[in-house]
């Protein structure tokens, strides 16, 4: 597949190393590290700029993502409403830190600065799913809808102790 994609470019063409970069990151969801070398050798750079290219911009991964990325808002109205609690909640539950994945490779954890929906405080994201006014002993349950394979898309949701 990586053929395919550095082939839209001009061989030696530095000036395209970002937009290769997205192309490979897009086609695979992260960068694999057989692939920059690639990249690195089709744009004529060493592996070392490509990789440090890689790992400068925040838009890049090197690991792949989980089926669900989860994401818990850290911004200030969410620290204010324990938003700590709820990522060390998450992490227990999942048993990883905030930046991994689980090894079945089914939720990637993550923090945000901001989700933008402060009046419902505080906030988790899981895919484009909003859950707002998060309590810990709702978590399990929240992850539990996506173990399953019918997960509902696009909702926003509080928990049941809310409504």
């Amino acid at each position: 597949m990586i053929n395919k994609i550095i082939e839209k470019y001009p061989k030696d063409d530095r000036s395209n190393l970002i937009a290769l970069l997205q192309d490979v990151q897009t086609a695979y969801g992260y960068l694999p590290e057989n692939d920059l070398r690639t990249v690195a050798e089709y744009v004529n750079l060493p592996f070392s700029t490509v990789y440090g290219v890689a790992t400068f911009y925040n838009q890049f991964r090197l690991k792949p993502l989980g089926k669900n990325i989860i994401r818990v808002c850290r911004g200030t109205a969410c620290h204010v409403k324990n938003s700590a609690n709820i990522l060390v909640a998450m992490e227990t539950e999942l048993g990883i830190k905030a930046g991994q994945t689980t090894r079945d490779k089914l939720f990637t954890l993550e923090t945000v600065a901001c989700i933008g929906a402060c009046s419902l405080a505080p906030v988790i994201n899981i895919n484009e799913d909003y859950y707002g006014r998060v309590v810990i002993k709702e978590i399990p349950k929240i992850l539990n809808k996506y173990k399953k394979e019918d997960t509902p898309k696009n909702k926003i949701e509080q928990p049941e102790s809310v409504q």
